[in-house]
């Protein structure tokens, strides 16, 4: 039987810049921001500094040094739950309360539809809330969350391949 997708992914750049956040800062957690003060960017904390809801839903954990949650809330999830989330990293200056801006990098969502496949897949694992993570469920392992480059993920069209014009 096919596996479910990851809901999350990091590219390798990304990783990287978080290995260096973990190890200056502990422990860690992304929080994908729905708007308001930060735009949709993904807010990464020292894990335990952003409260995580009862009805937030956990994306995944990514393997990233001691492993990084990576959360988003009930409603966005609704709006997002089609959607595989990739984490990337960017230079620019990112939100005042994630952890990476004074790196002189950003983080930032890149997002890909899942197949009908993936999505019947998905369909069949419930996602895992706030409330169900404080009493120690945690979700399926679905292999490491990283990959090379963004377009492994998220393909660009009009290429064909993650870095050649097509």
């Amino acid at each position: 039987m096919a596996q479910a997708p990851a809901r999350a992914l990091i590219t390798a750049v990304a990783a990287d810049l978080l290995a260096r956040l973990q190890e200056r800062h502990g422990a860690l957690m992304f929080h994908q921001s729905g708007g308001c003060c930060d735009g949709s960017s993904p807010m990464c904390y020292p894990d335990g500094d952003f409260i995580v809801g009862d009805r937030d839903i956990l994306l995944a954990v990514l393997d990233v040094g001691t492993g990084v949650p990576v959360w988003i809330s009930g409603p966005q999830f609704e709006a997002w739950k089609h959607t595989q989330l990739v984490i990337d990293v960017v230079p620019g200056r990112g939100g005042g309360f994630s952890l990476e801006a004074p790196e002189g990098m950003r983080f930032l969502s890149r997002g890909r539809a899942f197949t009908d496949a993936e999505n019947a897949l998905l369909a069949d694992q419930s996602p895992v809330t706030g409330t169900q993570y404080s009493g120690g469920v945690r979700p399926p392992d679905t292999g490491s969350h990283l990959v090379d480059e963004a377009a492994d993920a998220c393909p660009v069209p009009g290429r064909t391949g993650p870095t050649s014009p097509g």
